[in-house]
């Protein structure tokens, strides 16, 4: 019996370990007569071409995985694949359809089942159930239309490790994209707007886990994201992990791959930061999520953090400049206002991540902050991803407000090519971050920038920067023209900071003659900047940092 598991992922870069977990489950547990084949996609590709791929396998069983970012695309690829295939049991699982079974299968009559819970055991089993001609069997985790009835299994829960999902075939098609890797399921909190927490925590066999880890550093991908929700709840695992990737880098792990980790701040002990200050720069990313820094917004939550061991232990992280660290704000939570938030946001923002990504809240299925809206009152969207658009302490101007802000903070600081500027400016005008980042964010708003080039909005910039109070007009096209270099190195400025200077030739002959003129790798034509409010010219000279994504730069005097 042919089976199709199919997976449409966001971005073509990214891979998917759902559908090869459930392939891992079919090897595993079905009758030996029946094979299973996964097919990618993405949400930018044409959902006839992946429904064309599906149909020439000719499939009995159709798995689908089902997410916030891909559930419209899934629900309209299976209205096509029930017509054109319609005696295909079309299964649908994931942490979308988990945890509203019974509404799934209500609003989507070509669903004939969905997997609640954890899927390679139930989904294997019911394949078994499909192919000797069982459609209602009784399974755990698997719910169906039986008739008008629908019935509703509770979610399957494992206590035992997962199914290997690596194989040959998964290599091939990896090609280079972001890999991911398991080595726990669950977590050990219980965030009110989170489903992390579903089921108890349970760590995957060690040693398993150093083998997978070496396998897919060497599949050429350069990224590998553990998606384990809190990686170091058990410090000692934690440890061991850690200082097998440091231990092995250059070895076993080929030079330039990275290791992205999603961990709890506060959690981190002196011993495990001593060891992370020894990794090599770029091996290792972090991904903090602090959500808040208001007592009581994490109190509502159920989020335990200590905030001030969480703050010291970022400011260690970053205190060598080896590990590239992210951090998460949300807005829309409980008790934030804008007062709250902005504090919250300028905590956040003077401990200088590398990345401070402002979310916002969204109502997912299954989340204590949908399932009890007499406790959590909000409102949010219908339709997926379900974000907030108002709430006691916020209203829909004031999130729009957040969203300008989002954007400039985006464009400026996480895109990294305006960090320089942003420092100056906020130091000159003695504006807090948040209010620099809301006033340029609605001013950007109100020219309507969707779209805008990388030029026009330097000049945007250049210009808005220039008339605030406490601002040198020309110290600051000194400044973004070196930011620009940073992450540029061929000296090519936009043209609202070029300045037309005849000693601009001689400046570039006399790099020429020190052999600077091209990149390491003579390719990329490199040419200096002159900073006149400085007297002397910048241009960049070395590799991109892999921690900050910038080149450094080197200053020649003119005099």
């Amino acid at each position: 019996m042919n089976t199709v598991i199919c997976a449409i992922n966001s971005k073509y870069i990214h891979s998917s370990l759902a559908p090869w977990y459930l392939a891992a489950g079919v090897e595993a547990y079905c009758d030996k007569h029946i094979s299973a084949k996964v097919i990618e996609g993405s949400i930018n590709e044409d959902i006839d071409k992946i429904a064309n791929k599906i149909i020439e396998e000719k499939p009995r069983a159709i798995g689908l995985s089902c997410y916030i970012w891909n559930i419209e695309v899934v629900k309209a690829l299976a209205v096509i694949l029930k017509r054109a295939l319609p005696e295909a049991a079309i299964i649908l699982g994931g942490p979308e359809v988990s945890f509203n079974p019974d509404e799934v299968l209500r609003d989507m009559p070509c669903a004939d089942f969905v997997i609640s819970g954890e899927g390679e055991k139930p989904f294997a089993l019911l394949l078994n159930a499909i192919f000797r001609g069982n459609t209602a069997p009784q399974i755990q985790g698997v719910c169906y239309r039986k008739g008008h009835r629908i019935f509703v299994s509770k979610p399957n829960t494992e206590t035992t490790d997962p199914p290997d999902p690596y194989n040959d075939d998964y290599f091939k098609t990896l090609n280079g994209r972001i890999a991911y890797l398991e080595t726990s399921r669950g977590c050990p909190y219980s965030c009110a707007f989170c489903l992390s927490g579903f089921g108890k925590v349970r760590f995957f066999d060690m040693e398993r886990s150093k083998k997978q880890l070496l396998e897919l550093a060497g599949s050429g991908a350069r990224t590998v994201k553990l998606v384990d929700r809190t990686f170091n709840a058990n410090r000692k695992r934690a440890y061991e992990l850690f200082e097998f990737i440091i231990t092995n880098y250059g070895k076993e792990i080929p030079e330039g791959v990275c290791f992205h980790f999603e961990i709890a701040g506060d959690l981190l002990d002196e011993k495990t930061l001593s060891l992370l200050n020894k990794a090599p720069p770029g091996l290792i990313q972090t991904e903090i999520g602090i959500q808040s820094f208001n007592a009581k917004t994490l109190a509502a939550i159920k989020r335990k953090t200590d905030t001030q061991r969480l703050k010291d232990n970022i400011k260690k992280l970053l205190l060598k400049e080896n590990i590239h660290v992210h951090i998460d704000l949300i807005a829309g939570l409980p008790f934030e206002d804008m007062s709250s938030f902005a504090r919250s946001f300028n905590t956040a923002f003077e401990l200088k991540p590398h990345m401070l990504q402002l979310g916002f809240l969204k109502l997912l299925h299954g989340a204590a902050m949908r399932e009890k809206p007499d406790r959590y009152p909000c409102r949010f969207n219908a339709s997926p991803p379900y974000e907030v658009t108002e709430t006691p302490w916020l209203s829909p101007c004031e999130l729009e407000i957040l969203h300008n802000a989002e954007d400039s903070l985006e464009r400026l600081y996480n895109s990294r090519r305006f960090l320089m500027t942003v420092d100056y400016v906020i130091k000159q005008t003695g504006k807090t971050p948040f209010e620099f980042f809301r006033q340029f964010g609605s001013y950007c708003a109100e020219k309507k920038i969707s779209g805008i080039s990388l030029n026009d909005y330097t000049a945007l910039a250049f210009d808005y920067f220039s008339q605030l109070r406490g601002i040198d007009r020309f110290l600051l096209r000194d400044v973004m023209a070196c930011d620009l270099l940073s992450v540029n190195p061929s000296g090519r400025l936009p043209p609202a900071l070029k300045i037309r200077d005849p000693f601009q030739k001689l400046i570039n002959r006399k790099l020429s003659e020190l052999r600077l003129q091209k990149a390491p790798d003579n390719t990329a034509y490199r040419r200096a900047v002159i900073l006149y409010s400085e007297g002397c010219a910048a241009y960049c000279d070395g590799t991109k940092n892999p921690v900050t994504g910038r080149y450094p730069l080197k200053f020649l005097r003119l005099h």
